[in-house]
């Protein structure tokens, strides 16, 4: 009788057993079913997105002379004296940008609607000799704020070079530019020695409403890189462009119809345009999964 209960124990036991291990393979296997369903959501959502966000920045402008234009057209010196010396990235602009961009491994096709306002200056001087006595002439110097608003429509290509929560990437695009408003500022300074003294002056500035000056339309090349810090589903970013112009921005029509410009012997070169832009932004994903997904965390 004994060895019967000890058998009808050891059968108990095993049975026991096999049910155990017939409990945690079954729990084995729905862990990893949800751990696979999560890893194929996460490569998804990593793989293919939509990304929207605005950034906003400031901007440097150098202008590039197609061709120079004159008033006035000196008789008794060399007419490079009188010609326009342009500050090079030196006025400070702005803009700000709305991004909708669609990622597929590692590249991003992007377009950024953008308001920039851009700055840039020149500067140029006169000289007028008369009489028999050797000092007596006139100087003046002229300087020139130019500030002009264009809406812009840049597509661009990213490519996300390597990384996971910090990922840089390289851009190359093209842009169409149309003329929003411009301004211009022009201050006339100079020396007076006609009389025999020094009577150096300084005038009121003028400023004037300038977009007929402009361009309607221009349009340009982009190159850049830029910088992605994944935060949980979101991405911050840090962007820099260099936009070269490729197309006259001034209006060869309208050159000489400001009158007050042209009275002070002021006329607008054929430029062509150049930006360095800066902008910080952030960009969220348009496609949603659960609210505990952390892009950023995924450990490759």
């Amino acid at each position: 009788m004994k060895r019967l209960y000890l058998v009808l124990l050891c059968a108990m036991l095993a049975m026991n057993l096999a049910y155990a291990q017939s409990n945690n393979s079954k729990k084995r296997k729905k862990t990893a079913a949800a751990y696979n369903k999560q890893s194929k959501e996460i490569e998804k959502f990593l793989e293919k997105q939509w990304w929207l966000g605005p950034k906003a920045g400031m901007n440097l402008s150098q202008p590039r002379v197609e061709k120079e234009y004159f008033i006035m057209a000196p008789t008794n010196y060399d007419p490079s004296l009188i010609a326009k010396k342009y500050d090079k990235f030196k006025q400070m602009g702005s803009q700000v940008t709305f991004e909708v961009a669609f990622y597929y491994r590692r590249f991003s096709f992007s377009f950024q609607p953008t308001y920039q306002h851009s700055a840039f200056a020149y500067s140029n001087a006169y000289l007028w000799q008369g009489g028999t006595a050797a000092g007596q002439l006139v100087q003046l110097n002229y300087e020139h704020l130019q500030k002009v608003d264009h809406l812009q429509f840049p597509i661009l290509i990213k490519y996300e070079v390597a990384g996971n929560r910090l990922r840089p990437y390289l851009q190359a695009g093209i842009y169409q530019a149309v003329l929003l408003g411009a301004t211009k500022e022009v201050t006339i300074s100079g020396n007076d020695n006609a009389s025999g003294g020094q009577n150096p002056f300084e005038d009121e500035a003028i400023i004037v409403g300038a977009k007929d000056l402009f361009a309607k339309n221009h349009w340009g090349l982009i190159g850049g890189a830029g910088l992605y810090y994944s935060v949980g589903n979101v991405r911050l970013n840090l962007d820099l462009m260099y936009k070269s112009g490729m197309s006259n921005v001034t209006s060869s029509k309208n050159r000489y119809e400001n009158d007050r410009l042209s009275g002070v012997g002021d006329s607008m070169d054929d430029l062509l345009l150049d930006n360095i832009t800066v902008s910080a932004g952030v960009l969220f994903p348009l496609r949603f999964l659960e609210n505990s997904f952390k892009s950023a965390d995924r450990k490759k």
